[in-house]
This record gives structure tokens, C-alpha cells and sequence, in this order.
């Protein structure tokens, strides 16, 4: 039993050292939060001090530019007034005016003798005439053998044709056709 009441005085002894080891490092805990606390308070301060320097750099730069752009539009617009602005403005409205007057009368006023439009249907009906006749003497000739019974015979009906047929146009037909729209202009 002996053995045991001394067991009992040191377990007591131990657990109070534990309580007293255990009270402490929560003391050394809330201390160190009570720090942490104050030194995020002071970042947060110093970040907030930071950024109001910021602000007023900033503000203190534009108004610097505002001021430089102040004086150069001073500058320029020192030699101007509006009397200048209506003067250059009339002068420009005068030559304007001038430059389309001397292009009306370069393109209204025709050089050379007028064309005869009667003149120029002669010249295109003759035209005409001589693509016809250039048409009529390229015809070919007419069969004078039996061609006519080596074609194939048609059933009674419509004939049908395979591809479809396209008429080329000689290069005096094209050349007929541009010259009609050229005078159509």
C-alpha cells in the first residue's frame, strides 16, 4: 500500500506539472496570438499608408500633366482666334470652289468637232452588214454525195440531243459587242 500511496503522490505531482507545463504553453499561445493580432494590425496600417502615398503620387503626376498640357494648348492656340480659323476657312471654301469650276469647265467643254450620232448608226449598221456577210460565206457547202442517208434516222417524236450546243462567238462579234457598249456610254 505504500507502494501505491507513492504512486498516487507522484502521478499527482506529475499530472499537476502537466497542468501547470499545459497552462503555461496556453498562455505562451495566447500571447503569441495577441502578437500575430498586432502585427497584422500594423501590415494592414503600413499597406494602407502605402497605398495613400500611391494616391497622392498619382494625383500629384496628373495634376503635373494636366498643367503641361494646360500651358502647350496655351501655346497653340496663342497665335490662333477665330477670326484667323473663319479667314483660313474662307480662303479654303474660295480655292475649293475655284478647283470645281475649272473642272467644269475642262469637262463640259468638247474638243474637237462634235460627233455625228447619224454618222455613227452608218458606220454601225455597215458593221453589221459585213458580220452577216462574213456569217454567209462561212455556211460550208451543201452535200452533193448520199451524206444525207448515212445520218441516223429519227424516230417519230422530239429529238433528243446528249450535250447542249453553244455558240461561240467569233472575235469580230466580241469585238462588235464592246464597241456598241463603248458607244452606249
Amino acid at each position: 500500500m505504500v507502494c501505491s500511496a507513492t504512486w498516487a503522490v507522484y502521478i499527482a505531482t506529475a499530472n499537476n506539472r502537466l497542468i501547470l507545463a499545459a497552462k503555461a504553453a496556453l498562455r505562451r499561445k495566447k500571447q503569441h496570438e495577441h502578437t500575430l493580432d498586432q502585427t497584422i494590425a500594423q501590415i494592414s496600417t503600413l499597406e494602407q499608408q502605402i497605398y495613400s502615398i500611391e494616391a497622392a503620387n498619382i494625383n500629384k503626376e496628373t495634376l503635373l500633366a494636366m498643367e503641361k498640357a494646360g500651358k502647350a494648348m496655351a501655346a497653340i492656340h496663342g497665335k490662333l482666334d477665330i477670326n484667323k480659323v473663319d479667314e483660313t476657312m474662307e480662303k479654303l471654301r474660295e480655292q475649293h470652289a475655284l478647283g470645281e469650276e475649272i473642272a467644269q469647265a475642262i469637262t463640259s467643254a468638247p474638243i474637237g468637232e462634235p460627233i455625228d450620232e447619224a454618222e455613227l448608226e452608218d458606220e454601225l449598221a455597215d458593221l453589221e452588214q459585213e458580220q452577216l456577210d462574213n456569217k454567209m460565206l462561212k455556211t460550208g457547202s451543201v452535200p452533193v454525195s448520199d451524206e444525207v442517208h448515212r445520218l441516223p434516222s429519227v424516230v417519230n417524236g422530239e429529238v433528243k440531243s446528249k450535250a447542249p450546243v453553244h455558240v461561240e462567238e467569233d472575235d469580230e462579234e466580241e469585238e462588235l459587242r464592246r464597241l456598241q457598249a463603248e458607244m452606249a456610254m
